[in-house]
């Protein structure tokens, strides 16, 4: 990305008017918000003030920048490499002037999504804290290597740091969403869009496939199903007859690797919270401290406590556990895909009719096999960005050629087989208006978002307290953060 300074001269005069303002010294905690409460006001005196915010001056080592409620330390600049590092990318050619301007920008969204009354519920952001930390543990093995890892002394202080930040990055999202949410583009434009670049210069499209599968699920029997359902129903009498304790059950017998080690905790749950139906008819049809009778979702069987309800949300804990799958099932549905894919490739079928009759994936059984790409929701999938795994098991197939069955695993353990075809191939080639109207369009629309931006960015910039620390005043921002300096 390419920075550039940006200076007005009116602006600057504007700025730089003699206005009288209450001037504040103020604390900065470690969340790195203001501390409102802890504000000593000073005798008034003639300086800059912006429109919405008066000046503060803050009583704090090691900050790089201020933006309205938000403090940027120089410690989050260093955080941003070492993430970044994390991810595997590069930061040699990355500068500290760009990484302060990319957290200038989310804080300056996350302090107007508050003044626009944007709320992100607590209880999100705390169970987004829960799996990050799992996540975290499971990799490094204990708490408290993980506060090791974040120069903490505990893993409370972890969780707190963690709270802000995913809290801010929340914020400015869902403002940044809200800025481009009713933004739409008209055929014209998108017209004028295509044409306006040099015809040398418009972009390529990477070569695309079209895929189709066929899954074939071992059958689970009655028997495995009906073994599952009386475990979980002689756990649940234990609890209630005998005073076990249900979180004690979920540590040692639940399958869900997202919430055992917290004795099946979840938190949060609402009725739009994105898990199965039957969970969420179980959950809100109990009262706090009952427990349910065993039940069935896509995922498994379950049951499931209401730990603590909380207005329109609850705090549940639950086992979950799988139906045992023989290898004489495993082997006869290995022996049915292996005859489908026979029967496609002698053409006694079409690959589209034996999806439609034969694969057990509902979601794409109807279309004949098609997959549908999850980022753009079409049936192409970008070679070079599609799952690798997927890529691996397409990347040289023709079109019309069907794989060898390929073994998957869910996280559930249980095997599945399947079949693959490229059902149409697009080689790589320079935009069409016509033949890529779709994604000319989205780069379009994307421009026309990213300028709505800029131009909002730029407006609450002057509209918002910003003071950059001296050290910074060098930096060619790609927007007017140095507007005071």
């Amino acid at each position: 990305m390419k920075f550039t300074k940006k200076t007005s001269l009116l602006l600057l005069f504007a700025l730089w008017q003699g206005i009288v303002f209450a001037q504040e010294v103020v604390t900065i905690d470690s969340t790195g918000t203001v501390n409102a409460e802890t504000a000593l006001i000073q005798p008034a005196t003639t300086s800059v003030r912006d429109t919405t915010q008066p000046f503060k001056r803050y009583k704090a080592e090691g900050v790089s920048a201020v933006v309205g409620d938000y403090v940027v330390l120089d410690s989050d600049i260093d955080k941003s490499y070492v993430e970044l590092k994390q991810q595997g990318i590069s930061t040699e050619e990355i500068t500290r002037c760009q990484l302060l301007g990319k957290l200038l920008e989310d804080k300056l969204y996350a302090h107007h999504a508050k003044i626009d009354s944007i709320v992100v519920p607590d209880a999100e952001i705390n169970q987004q804290i829960e799996q990050q930390m799992s996540y975290m543990i499971s990799e490094l093995g204990t708490e408290e290597k993980v506060a090791s890892f974040y120069r903490k002394d505990n893993i409370a202080e972890v969780k707190k740091e963690l709270f802000e930040v995913n809290k801010t990055v929340r914020l400015a999202s869902e403002m940044q969403r809200k800025v481009v949410d009713d933004i739409e583009i008209t055929p014209e434009e998108i017209r004028s869009f295509f044409y306006d670049i040099p015809e040398d210069e418009r972009p390529v499209f990477s070569a695309e496939v079209e895929v189709a599968q066929i899954v074939i699920e071992p059958e689970i029997n009655r028997a495995a199903k009906q073994d599952v359902i009386d475990r979980l129903a002689q756990m649940r009498q234990d609890v209630i007859e005998n005073g076990t304790s249900f979180a004690t059950k979920a540590v040692l017998y639940s399958k869900d690797p997202g919430s055992a080690s917290k004795g099946g905790l979840i938190t949060g749950v609402k009725r739009d919270t994105p898990f199965a139906k039957e969970f969420k008819d179980q959950a809100f049809s109990l009262l706090e401290g009952e427990i349910s009778e065993p039940f069935e979702t896509e995922f498994g069987f379950h049951i499931l406590m209401v730990e603590k309800i909380r207005g329109q949300e609850l705090d549940v804990r639950h086992v979950l556990l799988f139906p045992e799958v023989s290898q004489t099932t495993i082997d006869k549905a290995e022996a049915e895909i292996k005859d489908i894919r026979r029967q496609i490739v002698e053409e006694e079928i079409t690959f589209a009719d034996a999806a439609k009759k034969y694969s057990d994936e509902k979601e794409t059984r109807n279309s004949g096999g098609q997959l549908v790409n999850p980022t753009t929701f079409d049936t192409r999938f970008d070679l070079t960005k599609m799952d690798p795994t997927l890529s691996a098991q397409v990347y040289n197939l023709k079109e019309g050629e069907v794989t060898k069955v390929q073994t998957d695993r869910d996280y559930t353990g249980k095997s599945k087989f399947k079949i693959l075809t490229v059902t149409k191939r697009y080689k790589e080639h320079q935009a069409d208006y016509v033949k890529d109207y779709e994604k000319v369009k989205d780069l379009a629309l994307k421009q026309k978002q990213i300028k709505a931006i800029e131009t909002w960015q730029n407006k609450k910039i002057k509209e918002t307290y910003v003071n950059v620390n001296e050290d910074y005043n060098n930096c060619e921002f790609s927007s007017n953060w140095l507007k005071n300096q």
